[in-house]
């Protein structure tokens, strides 16, 4: 038996004019409106460039989103993601209602939460306990309704002690408990999740995912999610939706649409992790001697420190998507190897056979962490002649390819 579909997306495209607002004038957005009233093609509508942020347009006119066609059933968790710029949070923002679509509709049935930025819908004057029922209203519920959810919604967020402080004295990690608590906990039937998670704490992003996972399958309710942790996204949707260049590149069941996301990722361009904010790291990035991570080929992991840090020791964690640690790659088996600011960790063999995969990175010095990254790069590895006999060995459930002889 099918399910209800509550969201119904037909031809959507977004397009932007990126020098000025709206077509110029009150008369020329006055027209368009007149046009689309009438059921009439926009007659300012130009011929955009595709959305790839990567090369220098030749016009102002952009296409953030081009002919976009999907459909949600009633309890589906989408992660919906693509590098950054692909057209996301363009895409949440329409589904939210916060803008419209320059062609096309959005079908939606039910009420809507959504949480785009840190806090959204909040008033930096007004307390925590005041923007519950500020948002709460904004969603569409009634008093009633958020009195009944209130002590709930503040023992989730954690921050019951400052419930009666304006909001503008929270930290960016308070805004966000406090925000999801409310978009969370009220009665809407579509949850809209934008990164910002990714501003609160590790337990925090825990206790999320779960509250995510409980009102998607105990309380049927339906919830996009856009993130760039892969792990996160497996633990949480059951399907996606990728993102590229403002267009859908793939979308259906999780997997297949995460395969192809990590092997877009790796065949035109290397993959890097730029922390915002770190005193001490400006980026790591992951090379390989081909296109993509092959199997019996080198890999190679280039961190770039932003100062020399003497007696700095650096842990990789290489994890499979089951999260169970495969090995580590560590300064501190070594002596005196960090001598500048560019640190260099090559795998002469790459043993994992194909699937995808996640680094943690950790630096510490005298004992103590300077920063903790989990998932800060997924990249897939695809079969290769490891054993140099021109054939590719068979795909076993064996974690690791291991170089042998055979003498009789």
């Amino acid at each position: 038996m099918s399910r209800k579909i509550v969201i119904e997306a037909t031809n959507v495209s977004k397009q932007y004019n990126l020098s000025k607002i709206g077509s110029g004038t009150i008369k020329d957005d006055m027209k368009r409106w007149w046009y689309k009233a009438r059921g009439k093609e926009d007659p300012f509508l130009r011929i955009g460039e595709t959305n790839d942020r990567s090369r220098k347009g030749n016009s102002n006119w952009v296409w953030a989103l081009r002919e976009i066609n999907f459909n949600i059933e009633q309890g589906d968790v989408v992660g919906v993601i693509g590098r950054n710029g692909a057209g996301k949070s363009t895409l949440l923002k329409l589904l939210s209602r916060t803008t419209t679509p320059t062609t096309g509709t959005i079908k939606m049935k039910g009420r809507v939460a959504s949480l785009l930025e840190v806090g959204t819908g909040f008033h930096p004057d007004l307390t925590g306990r005041e923007n519950i029922f500020l948002n709460g209203a904004i969603l569409g519920m009634t008093k009633k309704e958020i009195t009944s959810k209130f002590d709930e919604i503040v023992a989730f967020s954690g921050v019951e002690r400052y419930i009666d402080t304006p909001v503008k004295r929270y930290s960016s990690g308070m805004y966000v408990r406090l925000a999801f608590a409310v978009a969370a906990h009220l009665e809407s039937e579509i949850l809209i999740v934008d990164e910002v998670l990714a501003v609160g704490d590790a337990e925090f992003q825990k206790k999320a995912i779960g509250k995510m996972q409980d009102v998607s399958s105990g309380q049927g309710r339906t919830v996009l999610f856009v993130s760039h942790n892969m792990g996160s996204i497996q633990t949480l949707c059951n399907k996606g939706l990728l993102l590229k260049n403002g267009m859908i590149a793939a979308n259906g069941l999780l997997m297949p649409v995460i395969n192809e996301y990590v092997k877009d990722g790796n065949s035109d361009e290397q993959l890097i992790f730029e922390p915002a904010d770190n005193p001490f790291l400006s980026h790591i990035q992951l090379t390989s001697s081909t296109a993509l991570i092959t199997t019996g080929n080198a890999i190679t992991f280039n961190l770039e420190l932003k100062q020399f840090t003497k007696d700095l020791v650096v842990h990789l964690g290489i994890y499979d998507f089951k999260d169970e640690k495969l090995f580590n790659l560590a300064t501190d088996y070594f002596e005196d190897v960090i001598k500048s600011t560019s640190v260099k960790c090559i795998v002469p063999v790459n043993n994992l056979p194909e699937g995808n995969y996640y680094v943690n990175l950790l630096l510490k010095r005298a004992g103590q962490t300077l920063c903790h990254y989990s998932k800060c790069l997924v990249f897939k590895v695809v079969n290769g002649d490891f054993y140099h006999q021109n054939k590719l060995p068979e795909l076993t459930p064996s974690k690791f390819f291991v170089q042998h002889e055979w003498q009789s």
